[in-house]
């Protein structure tokens, strides 16, 4: 029983993210990256089969950060279906903590992820990755009438074996309608390490579908 509830209950708030549909044609907007004083404009695009293209950002460091950044969007935006995703794992009830959020823990995952559920929504990932293990706590989520997205949520770092605290991301996304379709409008990143605060900004604007290709 608690297998089966545990699975719908994580079923549920899974098949609840917003995502795109079969039909999303791509788009592309223009992009600003602002860190501390520096200032960098480009172009991206997210076409149709949701590869990236990143343009006019001469410095590869900036580039690479923009293109991985898109990369993200696509993750968390790609439909997958269900059983295609979770299928093989085996899912189980933990606690339910003082904010009303329920421990849904995971066998079989190559990840080694564990999540919390809050209504109908993923609020908590745990991951442990060899040396690495980060948890995300989701604070603010936008319901698109199509699904929900995480709008403000933190991503703390640790070392596994020490439980040592490494990094600290601090994120907050914003998102608008262009045709049927949710994008990203801002995203703001306030990242400390070492002792050391950063601020990273990217902004799109100018969105716009891509056409369909033609037949």
């Amino acid at each position: 029983m608690t297998e089966t509830t545990a699975r719908d209950l994580f079923k549920a708030a899974y098949e609840n993210r917003y995502t795109w549909d079969a039909n999303f044609p791509g788009y592309s907007a223009d992009v600003q990256v602002k860190q501390g004083d520096e200032v960098y404009n480009g172009q991206i695009r997210i076409n149709r089969d949701l590869s990236v293209d990143v343009e006019g950002i001469e410095d590869e460091t900036v580039k690479e950060s923009v293109y991985t950044q898109l990369r993200d969007i696509v993750t968390h935006r790609k439909r997958s279906q269900f059983e295609q995703a979770h299928g093989k794992n085996e899912f189980s009830l933990g606690e339910q903590d003082d904010t009303g959020a329920t421990a849904i823990l995971v066998k079989g995952d190559a990840m080694g992820s564990n999540y919390k559920i809050r209504g109908k929504e993923i609020c908590q990932v745990s991951r442990v990755m060899g040396r690495m293990a980060f948890v995300i706590d989701t604070q603010e989520s936008v319901d698109t009438g199509k699904g929900y997205v995480s709008s403000r949520y933190d991503v703390v770092f640790r070392n596994p074996q020490t439980d040592e605290v490494s990094r600290v991301l601090k994120f907050k996304d914003t998102f608008a309608p262009v045709g049927d379709y949710y994008i990203m409008t801002n995203q703001a990143i306030e990242s400390y390490e070492n002792g050391t605060r950063t601020v990273t900004e990217f902004s799109f604007s100018n969105a716009k579908l891509l056409e369909p290709a033609t037949v």
